[in-house]
């Protein structure tokens, strides 16, 4: 009740301080200088650069900036000379092949003589369309509209450089302005003139693959990689890469890692299939939203609690992954403490003090003086406290993890091995070679869910222990085989079994709690995440 009557109490002050919603919230033209910006009109071809805001409209007195925070607004609205964009001249000329971008970002893919792909995305957003149409023309519009300033518009040039040390894929955005009345993109004129963008490569399909991903096969986008992952029992995510990717991701406080943002790098390893990640969309990084009461009260722990801003310190880890955890969950069952600490070890190392001020002198000039320093520091911090922060994602990862079997025959294997320790192994049927093998910690993981999706699976669960670790096992379509032969003398049963009773075997013991059903809803299991 106590929360209803605080949001009812936002709502209000929302109301109050903001009122209406303009017309006209976007600024005509980013061009500075208004004489310029009229010669644009009349002889474009004078000019292959101009000075622009990337959101002149973002500026706002001290009151607005007390309640809504100052964010990033004079990165938005310092002026910062790009490139014209010609489409018929860069990369040797590019020519249009389809729209893309969320409901916030205006994009299009372009392709070069050779077919390797680009995207050319809008800086600015506009996220009026995630909310419900009865708020368009309402304050709500413009609220959201405004938040846009908590984004670094600049802040992805600073990635790839991180990255490149790294050794994790990336591209390069380069930034540019197009003209108005740009004649070049057709009947997607309007929507792609008089604005700032970045150009950087796309990671799709065979075209795509430059010699940094070395033997690649193809690229493929996550639902894919999922699909395969849970259809073939040969298809494999790396996931110590996949941990090096996702904890460069928390270092640059980039909080919105969900499936969509990855494209995937496949590999054949003699008879198997593997996937190593390539980052995209990194709109996100060095977020800058507490900064003002309200955005401060909308980002706590009741809240929208992954709005996380950039710091010194790893305040909320969780915050950082809340977004990520459909494809956290699926792709990082595998890496243990350990490994999540010798992969924060290595990033420390070769992300040195140098590597780091190299990377944000990627900032335009003007707005490198304005964040440049800033933006050293929490990065250099923050690589200091990176085991920390390791270990946190990793506890996080650990209380309740997934164990994912395939639409083929998989064994799993619990063997609870003492009190404190509990080893779970998959073998496919097909050759008897182990696909998963963990030791999971009681202190570390409240209960270890076990999907066997489809086809026949056998489950077998056993050791005598006075505690252990609770076990799920939700056996899929195909008819089931469980033996649970285990005995947990403390704390309940710790054998649960969610299956459909048609064509389930069980042979229970001390420790099983029957939970099958006739419903096959019982044993869903979300693949995509889409």
């Amino acid at each position: 009740m106590k929360l209803i009557y605080l949001q009812a109490l936002l709502v209000l002050l929302l109301t109050t301080i903001t009122g209406c919603a303009r017309k006209n919230f976007y600024a005509e033209t980013p061009v500075t200088d208004p004489a310029v910006y009229k010669q644009l009109h009349q002889n474009p071809d004078a000019f292959d650069s101009v000075t622009v805001q990337a959101g002149k409209h973002y500026k706002r007195g001290a009151l607005h900036r007390l309640f809504w925070g100052t964010h990033y607004r004079p990165v938005w609205t310092t002026p910062v000379t790009l490139p014209l964009f010609d489409k018929t001249k860069i990369k040797g000329g590019l020519k249009f092949e389809k729209l893309g971008g969320g409901f916030q970002t205006t994009s299009m893919t372009l392709t070069d003589s050779s077919g390797f792909s680009y995207a050319l995305r809008s800086i600015d957003k506009d996220p009026v369309s995630v909310v419900p149409g009865i708020w368009h023309k309402t304050f709500v519009a413009n609220i959201l509209r405004d938040q846009t300033s908590a984004i670094n518009p600049y802040g992805a040039l600073v990635v790839a450089p991180l990255a490149e040390a790294a050794g994790i894929p990336h591209s390069t955005p380069t930034y540019y302005y197009v003209r108005p009345d740009d004649d070049t993109f057709g009947e997607h004129n309007a929507r792609f003139s008089d604005n700032v963008f970045m150009l950087e490569e796309k990671y799709d399909g065979k075209d795509a693959i430059t010699p940094a991903l070395g033997d690649a096969v193809d690229l493929v986008g996550s639902e894919v990689v999922l699909n395969k992952r849970f259809e073939e029992d040969d298809h494999f995510i790396d996931q110590q890469t996949f941990a090096k990717a996702r904890l460069l991701d928390l270092l640059l406080n980039d909080w919105d890692r969900h499936e969509g943002q990855w494209d995937w790098a496949e590999y054949k390893k003699g008879s198997n299939t593997i996937y190593k990640p390539i980052p995209k969309d990194r709109d996100n990084v060095f977020y800058r939203f507490q900064d003002g009461i309200i955005p401060w009260i909308f980002s706590r722990n009741w809240a929208i609690r992954k709005f996380e801003s950039f710091d010194d310190e790893f305040n909320d880890v969780y915050a950082l992954t809340m977004n990520s955890e459909f494809l956290d969950e699926r792709a990082l069952a595998q890496v243990t403490r350990q490994q999540f600490d010798s992969v924060a070890v290595e990033l420390q190392k070769v992300l040195t003090d140098e590597v780091i001020e190299n990377a944000v002198k990627q900032f335009p000039a003007p707005i490198y003086k304005l964040e440049g320093e800033t933006t050293s520091r929490k990065l250099r911090n923050r690589r200091d406290k990176l085991r920390e922060a390791a270990a946190e994602f990793y506890e996080i990862l650990a209380k309740e993890p997934f164990v994912v079997g395939t639409d083929e025959e998989d064994k799993f294997k619990v063997k609870r091995l003492n009190n404190d320790e509990t080893l779970v192994t998959v073998t496919r049927k097909s050759d008897d070679v182990v696909t998963f093998r963990r030791t999971f910690l009681r202190n570390e993981t409240k209960e270890i869910k076990l999907f066997g999706l489809a086809d026949d699976d056998e489950f077998e669960i056993e050791g005598e222990v006075e505690r252990g670790i609770k076990v799920i096992i939700v056996g899929g379509r195909g008819e089931d085989e469980i033996k649970d032969k285990s005995k947990v003398k403390r704390g309940g049963k710790k054998t649960w079994v969610y299956d459909t009773s048609r064509g389930t075997e069980i042979e229970a013991g001390p420790e099983t709690k029957d939970k099958t059903t006739r419903d096959i809803r019982v044993h869903a299991f979300d693949r995509e995440g889409f």
